[in-house]
């Protein structure tokens, strides 16, 4: 790539580019991922290097704000606090700036880098977990679908009933009969 292109590449701060090539500024000695945010240096200040190795021969140090020289991207840990504290509590009323303030950052970002990493928003996330543990209770246990809302964490049986036929492709009782006539099956298996 031609040091035009590069320049083109951290300006945009494009992901895909990430390991390809290290930005490296003279003036502060600093290098960087080409997806970093931080402010851009001026274009006469700016170095390319293929490897780490080089920028670190070259007098280098890494960027503490896209640690280069770990081999995942940085926000990888945050998403994951995120994804951890939504699994741990998905039985109970979140709102967006909960999980903003138990991982440090702003909703807004928190949604944004979620949505980059996990292909879905947190609330999708959320939702998908809820269902999972609603489509296990209904195959493990007799509650009922309204007890099953209620204690995997949704506050409204008609979003329940909603967010189940998005997520599974039915309703929660044709999803419990279908396993109902699943069993009976096998045990028609049994007997023969």
């Amino acid at each position: 790539m031609s040091f035009e292109e590069k320049w083109n590449k951290i300006m945009e701060c494009d992901r895909s580019y990430d390991g390809l090539f290290y930005t490296a500024v003279k003036t502060t000695k600093i290098y960087c991922r080409p997806s970093c945010r931080s402010r851009k240096p001026k274009k006469i200040n700016v170095e390319f290097y293929e490897t780490i190795s080089e920028c670190v021969t070259a007098g280098y140090r890494a960027c503490k704000r896209c640690q280069p020289e770990v081999e995942h991207n940085p926000h990888t840990n945050l998403v994951r606090k995120a994804a951890a504290y939504l699994i741990n509590h998905h039985d109970k009323k979140i709102v967006l700036q909960d999980i903003a303030d138990h991982v440090g950052v702003s909703a807004f970002y928190l949604e944004r880098l979620f949505k980059e990493e996990m292909k879905k928003t947190p609330r999708e996330y959320i939702e998908n977990i809820r269902i999972d543990k609603a489509a296990f209770l209904l195959k493990h246990t007799k509650q009922t679908n309204l007890e099953i809302c209620y204690e995997v964490g949704f506050h409204s049986s008609s979003n329940f009933y909603k967010a189940f036929r998005n997520v599974i492709g039915c309703s929660p009782n044709e999803y419990r009969n279908s396993k109902e006539s699943t069993h009976a099956m096998e045990r028609s298996r049994n007997v023969d």
